[in-house]
């Protein structure tokens, strides 16, 4: 068995309330703060959000911005965001492996594999032959049974009340 301080978990954070992004920063933050090594990748984001501006606790390993909701999208255009994100992803497990990397995290990766832009076989696989030690983040809404079994933690964010629901807009450095 792994000693505890090298074990690397899978961590689920989902649900339809506001905080999955904010809750990997927060993982993020307290990782950085002993010192671990955090790589973080979005998908389905355009990385105009606070938590990518000025010094972020990882390093950020950005693939090509979307700027449109899939469900706008034409065959061809969710082929190239599909492309770009089966091989972002394979590329940040090769990265965070190759560069001793603690923490890793999918941002929004369960949404790309609902979408049907990251093949849910590819990111299974790459969980279980993941590093020993490498922690791993995903983040999104409905995660498959599959990525539930693999996960150590899973996390529900459940909104009980949303300044949206009463017509406030976003509010920069707060949802964005």
């Amino acid at each position: 068995m792994e000693e505890k301080n090298t074990l690397g978990l899978i961590h689920i954070y989902c649900g339809d309330g506001k905080g999955k992004t904010t809750a990997a920063v927060g993982l993020c933050v307290r990782a950085s703060g002993r010192g671990k090594k955090c790589l973080w990748t979005s998908f389905l984001k355009d990385y105009d959000s606070g938590e990518f501006l000025g010094n972020p606790p990882f390093t950020l390993y950005m693939g090509k911005p979307v700027r449109q909701f899939v469900f706008t999208m034409t065959e061809e255009q969710k082929k190239v965001v599909s492309e770009e994100h089966t091989n972002r992803l394979k590329a940040v497990f090769q990265k965070a492996t190759d560069e001793g990397f603690d923490l890793l995290v999918l941002d929004e990766a369960i949404a790309s594999c609902n979408l049907n832009l990251i093949p849910i076989q590819l990111l299974s696989q790459l969980l279980r032959e993941k590093p020993a030690q490498l922690e791993v983040v995903l983040t999104g809404r409905d995660p498959c049974a599959e990525l539930v079994d693999l996960a150590h933690y899973v996390s529900e964010i459940h909104p009980i009340k949303h300044p949206y629901d009463a017509g406030i807009p976003s509010r920069e450095g707060i949802e964005s």
